[in-house]
């Protein structure tokens, strides 16, 4: 990996969850090799930290920010081999990757967690952003659908990056059963952030009673 992954677990009742985050250097359009920085990622979490669950950031399976690639005929397909190619690679863990989906002819930035060689579950963005640097609301769809899913008996929300400044989408994950909240993300770092953030997700945990990552 390029960066040393963060390891910490979470609880459920009577459980335990070792959760590995993996923020890595994806390379814009190269969506079969960024599988494959996901099935090496997820190899080496499980051997040197025994992870139950990886988690990697928005849109990394086409890089971030994808813009126009995304209009391009071939990229559904693209990223459906890519999700059939991880499905494949026999790995123990499981893990959430971020990538288009595309339903009902709309496409969604989403989140996607694979566990014991099939998709378990996708999240739809509830609120892509449309202001300063991003432009999500140009390809993107909203999503409306709150998603838990038991991963290892620990119930786990999972949301995508803005969805975790609005109010919603991690109270509703609390109310549906979660123990912890996933939330992907890629945005750019500007001073000051990582204080805000911090102060925004343990406000968040304490009032819905959640670990959030």
């Amino acid at each position: 990996m390029s960066q040393q992954p963060d390891a910490a677990e979470m609880t459920g009742p009577g459980q335990k969850l070792r959760v590995v985050i993996a923020q890595m250097d994806f390379l814009v359009g190269d969506i079969p090799g960024n599988a494959q920085l996901v099935i090496d990622s997820v190899r080496r979490a499980e051997s040197e930290m025994n992870a139950d669950i990886v988690i990697f950031p928005e849109l990394c399976l086409t890089g971030y920010p994808p813009e126009d690639l995304l209009l391009r005929p071939s990229m559904d397909l693209r990223v459906s081999e890519a999700l059939d190619t991880l499905c494949k690679a026999d790995l123990s863990a499981a893990f959430v990757i971020g990538a288009p989906i595309r339903e009902g002819g709309l496409l969604f930035n989403s989140a996607v967690l694979i566990e014991q060689g099939e998709v378990r579950a996708t999240y739809f963005k509830q609120f892509p952003p449309n202001y300063q640097v991003f432009d999500e609301k140009r390809y993107f769809a909203s999503g409306d659908d709150t998603c838990v899913v038991n991963v290892r008996g620990v119930p786990v929300g999972l949301t995508v990056c803005e969805d975790i400044w609005r109010d919603g989408p991690v109270e509703r994950s609390a109310e549906a059963g979660a123990r912890l909240v996933i939330n992907i993300n890629a945005s750019p770092y500007d001073g000051g952030k990582q204080a805000k953030r911090k102060a925004l997700l343990e406000r968040k945990s304490a009032e819905s009673s959640v670990s959030i990552v």
